[in-house]
């Protein structure tokens, strides 16, 4: 999908959040004499009018009937498309698309690397853009993870590869681009947005949409995956990791195929997850026509990204690690993994999505940590599921209104000996802008400066 393709239709914006203004920005740019319509919040409207453009009408309320006067309409990720009036004006003809979609449209000849997963994307972006630059190609880090594509839609010196995140809200707007990607990375599907895609089997199917509809040339997929691994792509060449047969870890160590290529334990990769998507990043490299296995020891060289199971420090003989971006019971279960052996005070709950904690609950019924703190608006519905466990073993269950609550409950369980693990397993929505905001606050009351820890290094093009 082209920008100019939208010239003398009817086009309307809808959400005003960064992504919303890169959206604006790049079609003002392209088509400056069309008139647009935004449809926005009562307080982001002020920020749109300052804008003086006399040419953008501003609408506080998108309804089923407003959103139907338009031919396209180009929405914020965090807008469902499965919200009742936007499916009311898709049946009678509105087209809805991302700034992703138009992205591609405008890069078809683009190197790119598109990664997904419930977790560890970002991370693995991250890492896949870190050891493209140490190999001395210059690559791009954007999209979900911070920096919206249509920020980078004409630099001036373009880059060899883009490393993309996207979320599940994007996946689908790859193939609306009408672009194939180069290669495209499905690291793990677990339930996550419920509320958004409105059932697991629809989140699932959006995940996918990057695999099954935007048919990337490679697919690169891990084989340790119930859900990829039953996946069937005739379209694109597959490539596995976690397979014997490709980049796989036995314990620690990193091989490729039958040839071991080192230890990882030492690497800034924080949890098994992680450094097995390491072997997701060099099954992607080699996927580029390039040669990956001199290129892994870079990855002593990653900085770790914010609030993604990061060491803040230790005070009074407690270490606070902050993994505000924990949004999935089992992205709990795995920062508990990294601290296996430890005396863990673990901190879990935030906006109830509907998802289950019941593999959590059997989980810590095999191996609980020293004590759990409940919090959230899910925290009632997650204290009434562990409480049996909690009579039955030897861990410490509480229930705290707020996070700050909450720390001083496992403050309290550690008595100066051991961890405060921030991994609530749900979304920050309520008290928290986002899960940067929730983690700056555990920065906060832990007493580290929550500046030196937020930022992400390496977006942009280097």
């Amino acid at each position: 999908m082209r920008i100019s393709q939208l010239e003398g239709r009817r086009t309307a914006l809808w959400g005003w959040g960064r992504e919303g203004r890169a959206a604006y920005r790049a079609l003002r740019s392209a088509l400056p004499e069309q008139t647009l319509t935004l449809f926005c919040s009562h307080d982001e409207a002020a920020d749109a009018r300052g804008l003086g453009d006399a040419r953008l009408l501003i609408e506080t309320a998108a309804s089923a009937e407003r959103l139907a006067a338009f031919e396209f309409v180009i929405k914020s990720p965090g807008i469902s498309p499965y919200r009742a009036e936007a499916m009311a004006a898709a049946e009678q003809g509105t087209r809805f698309l991302g700034g992703t979609a138009l992205w591609f449209g405008e890069h078809p000849d683009a190197r790119t690397v598109c990664v997904t997963g419930t977790k560890g994307k970002s991370t693995t972006t991250s890492l896949l853009a870190h050891l493209l630059r140490a190999a001395g190609h210059r690559t791009a880090l954007a999209g979900n993870i911070g920096l919206p594509l249509l920020e980078l839609m004409a630099p001036p010196q373009p880059p060899e590869f883009w490393a993309i995140e996207l979320s599940s809200y994007q996946t689908g707007d790859v193939a609306a681009g009408g672009v194939r990607p180069e290669v495209a990375i499905a690291l793990n599907v677990f339930p996550e947005h419920l509320d958004w895609h409105g059932s697991h089997a629809r989140y699932v199917e959006d995940k996918l949409r990057l695999l099954t509809e935007a048919e990337p040339r490679i697919a690169v997929l891990n084989a340790n995956d119930a859900t990829l691994a039953a996946l069937t792509l005739p379209d694109s060449e597959v490539r596995w990791f976690g397979r014997e047969d490709g980049w796989h870890l036995r314990g620690d160590l990193l091989y490729r195929g039958d040839a071991p290529i080192m230890d990882t334990a030492a690497l800034p990769l924080p949890g098994r997850h992680n450094r097995g998507n390491l072997c997701a990043v060099l099954t992607a490299i080699e996927a580029l026509g390039l040669d990956a296995a001199p290129l892994a020891a870079h990855a002593a060289g990653f900085r770790p990204l914010p609030h993604r199971l990061q060491p803040l420090g230790t005070r009074d003989g407690i270490t606070y690690v902050n993994d505000s971006i924990s949004t999935t019971p089992h992205a709990s279960l795995a920062a508990l993994d990294c601290y296996d052996g430890r005396r863990i005070a673990i901190l879990v709950g935030g906006h109830d999505r509907g998802v289950e904690w019941g593999a959590f609950a059997d989980a810590i019924r095999r191996k609980p940590p020293l004590a759990i703190a409940t919090m959230g608006e899910n925290g009632p519905r997650i204290h009434e599921l562990l409480a049996p466990l909690a009579a039955q073993s030897d861990f410490r269950l509480s229930a705290a209104q707020d996070l700050a609550e909450a720390m001083a409950q496992a403050r309290a369980a550690l008595a100066g000996d051991g961890v405060v693990l921030l991994s609530p397993g749900a979304p920050s929505f309520g008290p928290y802008r986002d899960y940067v905001a929730r983690g700056r606050h555990f920065a906060e009351l832990a007493g580290f400066d929550p500046d030196a820890i937020s930022s992400i290094p390496g977006l942009g093009i280097a």
